[in-house]
């Protein structure tokens, strides 16, 4: 018999098949045994009948607990009852291993419970659904990239300075020296942007952030374009066409996976181009009078961040933040140098930034000023210092964070359960 995977078993109606997985749940019914067999892709309906109590399969049946591992075989029938419309009809159980007292049950769990059992938590059907939408997330953006022409640029994990601030980092001994795990590969960025023209770059970063709330992950993962000769109006078209992009694939090839989290997909096929833009010298005093406590240079927390989504039911984008709260390499506004010409978008429904980007400094005496002021060691940037001595141009790109983009896509309150094993405050295990 062929071994075909359960997404795929209604290509084999009538025909004999292999299924291997394990046993999700089972019931009887008088003369009829019913098991559902997961196998990663899905959820099949398996089912024996017989008038013999005493028939082999029920034994085996019998046998079986929540998440024991098994082979069925027999052959596949559709049924508009069963998960999915189609069945197995069983001939054989081969079992290979039972599990025994599987601690995660139908009934209510504390979720630091669920956290510890978080290896085994993946097996739930709301888990899988979340994660089933980040594998779209990411094959959305990479397809969204290499369509447009951009090279995929891996940038170091080790690094030897800061792109995002010093006061979050990560320090680890590189044999003589010390190292850093990276924020961003955005500075490396810049470097292959004036190699290849426009990059892109997707892989964790790190942040050491004493943060606990339901936005912040200690490791998470982002893609980060550049683009040589960009400005900022450039990275908030592409960044608008990119989120565009995922909601539309999520919409078209995730729909049953955000029926299953029950999310209303209305607000997601809502959303249109342009989005709504605004300056920081316009925000602050509307978040004012929607009382937020947030004074001019101050940076936006979680509840500004929350009143901002209620401007518009599409991402809002921020522009021209005061250049004391953005990073050392933010090109300022020509007519207003104390504003850096940077955008943040902030998803609709309460869930925060997910794109951070702008236009680069690229004039050399400019960027060596911001380094000094901001006392970093400027040994650790002659390299970043050369782009800008040899060629130097204009060039813009952004952040988008993976697990905050599926938290939003998915509605789920909590970004800890975006990611399979996530690094919270204080929690590294599993």
């Amino acid at each position: 018999m062929k071994w075909v995977y359960i997404e795929d078993i209604a290509a084999f109606k009538d025909l004999d098949v292999e299924v291997r997985g394990w046993v999700y749940g089972k019931r009887s019914s008088g003369k009829v045994r019913f098991l559902l067999i997961r196998d990663g892709t899905g959820i099949l309906q398996a089912t024996v009948f017989s008038g013999d109590e005493n028939h082999p399969l029920f034994k085996a049946f019998d046998e079986l607990t929540q998440e024991s591992s098994l082979i069925v075989r027999g052959r596949v029938r559709e049924d508009k009852r069963a998960p999915g419309g189609y069945e197995l009809g069983l001939q054989d159980i081969e079992i290979l291993q039972i599990a025994k007292d599987y601690p995660i049950t139908p009934k209510e769990h504390t979720t630091p419970f669920l956290m510890e059992h978080r290896h085994l938590w993946l097996r739930s059907r709301k888990q899988h659904a979340v994660l089933q939408v980040r594998v779209e997330v990411i094959k959305a953006i990479r397809n969204f990239f290499d369509d447009r022409g951009f090279r995929l640029m891996d940038t170091p994990i080790l690094t030897p300075s800061a792109c995002e601030g010093t006061t979050t980092l990560f320090e680890t001994k590189y044999f003589d020296q010390m190292a850093y795990l990276s924020q961003s590969g955005q500075l490396y960025n810049e470097a292959t942007a004036a190699a290849f023209g426009k990059v892109y770059c997707f892989g964790p970063a790190f942040r050491a952030e004493k943060s606990k709330t339901r936005r912040h992950l200690i490791e998470f993962w982002m893609v980060e374009p550049e683009v040589a000769f960009a400005t900022l109006e450039d990275t908030i078209e592409l960044g608008q066409d990119l989120l565009m992009f995922i909601i539309e694939r999520v919409l078209t090839k995730r729909r049953q996976d955000l029926e299953e989290l029950e999310r209303d997909p209305k607000p997601l096929e809502a959303i249109t181009k342009p989005f709504p833009r605004i300056t920081y010298d316009e925000i602050v005093p509307k978040l004012q009078e929607k009382g937020s406590a947030i004074q001019y240079g101050g940076d936006f927390g979680a509840p500004e961040e929350s009143l901002i989504s209620e401007l518009s039911t599409n991402p809002v984008c921020i522009t021209h933040f005061p250049a004391k709260i953005k990073a050392f390499y933010m090109q300022p506004d020509k007519d207003r140098p104390d504003l850096a010409l940077g955008v943040d978008f902030m998803a609709p429904e309460s869930y925060g930034e997910i794109i951070g980007g702008g236009q680069r400094i690229h004039d050399l005496n400019l960027l060596e000023q911001r380094i000094q002021e901001q006392h970093l060691p400027r040994e650790a940037y002659e390299w970043y210092l050369d782009l800008r001595k040899y060629g130097s141009v204009p060039h813009a790109g952004f952040g988008l964070g993976v697990e905050r983009t599926v938290s939003w896509m998915c509605r789920i309150k909590h970004i800890r359960e975006t990611i399979p094993f996530p690094r919270l405050l204080y929690r590294i295990y599993p």
